[in-house]
């Protein structure tokens, strides 16, 4: 057997272990394990795609939020009735087309993808005229602009109120089968000729130019593709959460993202995913430094937040001693395992 055949059976018989796990959670595990199950999944769609952009071009994209943002109230007005519309926006209508219209999750999540896509094409044009700290403030300063038109649309977010009763659509199968195909899209890209030319720009933009790449089609797809499945992203977490607000997409959740990526590995498919299941697991295990402990002779008083400033300092330690991440730019695939040369 090939080596290509050995592997696509390899991958089908990870998937179909991945899925009787899944199946087995679904039926006897509780609902705390699978919602930290169906947050590692939608993290792990969130970390790929931040990645493709940041790890993969080289490009300091901060504002991944706004994308997370577009997506979640887009799936989420699609999917609410008009009577919940109504229910909600209570203090100004919610303006049409969206007030009459309603369409299946699917369908819902794929609209809130296209039109995170549609606002990345538009700002892609200002974004990469410039390059380094220059980009990093603009992309910055667009997730500020969609967060304050959140807060100010009342007529169409709702305003400061955001949503609330959205139905509770997202579950392990949509969750995880979301991230299994940002996975399996975005590595396929990064290893055909698109994705040798943008990591061609990451190393060197001014030889990737000579060599006759052209560094905004190619940075252009990348922006675009990782905008889609943030969208899409945010419309699993508005149906997981069942209630959305502007004050949920600040930079906080960019901020929580770089750390999931620059722990796996800047330019690390696999390195991102691992980053963003320790990230799941290690939010809820650190939920024991914001809660009172009682050491017996005193207690310490729980400190709300402790969480981030803890990920802050891991973050700090591994920018300083571990530069390249877990991973670093390696991937772990089947060939890595069972095709190395003992020694």
């Amino acid at each position: 057997m090939d080596r290509q055949k050995r592997n696509l059976l390899l991958n089908g018989v990870g998937l179909i272990l991945l899925g009787g796990v899944l199946f087995l959670f679904s039926r006897y595990g509780s609902d705390y394990h699978i919602r930290i199950l169906n947050n590692m999944a939608i993290f792990i769609t969130l970390a790929v795609s931040y990645n493709l952009i940041n790890g993969i071009c080289g490009i300091l994209h901060l504002g991944p939020n706004a994308f997370v943002a577009i997506g979640a109230y887009t799936a989420a007005l699609l999917t609410m009735s008009p009577m919940e519309k109504q229910l909600n926006f209570i203090i100004q209508p919610l303006i049409w087309p969206f007030s009459a219209v309603q369409a299946p999750f699917l369908l819902s999540l794929l609209a809130g993808g296209v039109m995170a896509t549609v606002f990345a094409f538009l700002i892609s044009f200002p974004v990469f005229r410039v390059r380094g700290d220059y980009l990093a403030i603009v992309t910055l300063g667009f997730g500020e602009v969609i967060r304050v038109l959140c807060n100010a649309l009342q007529g169409v977010t709702n305003g400061p109120l955001g949503l609330k009763g959205l139905s509770p659509f997202t579950n392990l199968w949509w969750s995880w089968g979301v991230a299994v195909v940002t996975v399996l899209l975005i590595t396929r890209l990064i290893n055909s000729s698109y994705g040798l030319a943008m990591k061609a720009i990451r190393d060197d933009e001014t030889a990737a130019r000579a060599m006759g790449v052209d560094p905004f089609r190619h940075l252009l797809l990348a922006f675009l593709i990782s905008a889609f499945f943030s969208g899409v992203a945010g419309g699993l977490l508005a149906h997981l959460i069942t209630t959305i607000s502007p004050s949920l997409f600040t930079f906080f959740l960019t901020f929580n993202l770089l750390i999931m990526i620059v722990v796996g590995g800047l330019g690390s498919t696999t390195g991102a995913v691992l980053g963003a299941m320790l990230f799941a697991w290690g939010g809820e295990a650190l939920r024991i430094v914001e809660s009172p402990m009682n050491l017996g002779l005193f207690t310490i008083p729980g400190i709300p937040g402790m969480r981030m400033v803890i990920f802050s300092v891991i973050l700090m330690v591994v920018i300083i001693f571990v530069r390249r991440g877990i991973m670093g730019q390696k991937e772990l695939s089947w060939g890595w395992i069972f095709d190395r040369n003992p020694r």
